[in-house]
């Protein structure tokens, strides 16, 4: 095992068992050699981006879901 390799399964490790899980999940999808979901560069970025903003707290106001939704007429 590498020591990148290490470092990540530390670091997965402290992180909440959701986030293991998926951790855990994109790992086995890997070694298979067959990744189910294929991101962009650009995907890659936004999910890193809203994964930080979500850690920080930093979520969409009532307000702002009320007017998200309708938009859609919901």
């Amino acid at each position: 095992m590498t020591k990148l390799l290490e470092q990540g399964i530390e670091a997965v490790r402290e992180l909440p068992a959701e986030r293991q899980d998926m951790a855990g999940e994109l790992l086995l999808s890997l070694a298979a050699n067959k990744p189910r979901y294929q991101l962009t560069k650009e995907q890659v970025q936004d999910l890193k981006r809203s994964l930080k903003e979500a850690d920080r707290g930093e979520f969409a106001s009532e307000h702002e879901m009320a007017e998200t939704w309708k938009k859609f007429g919901l």
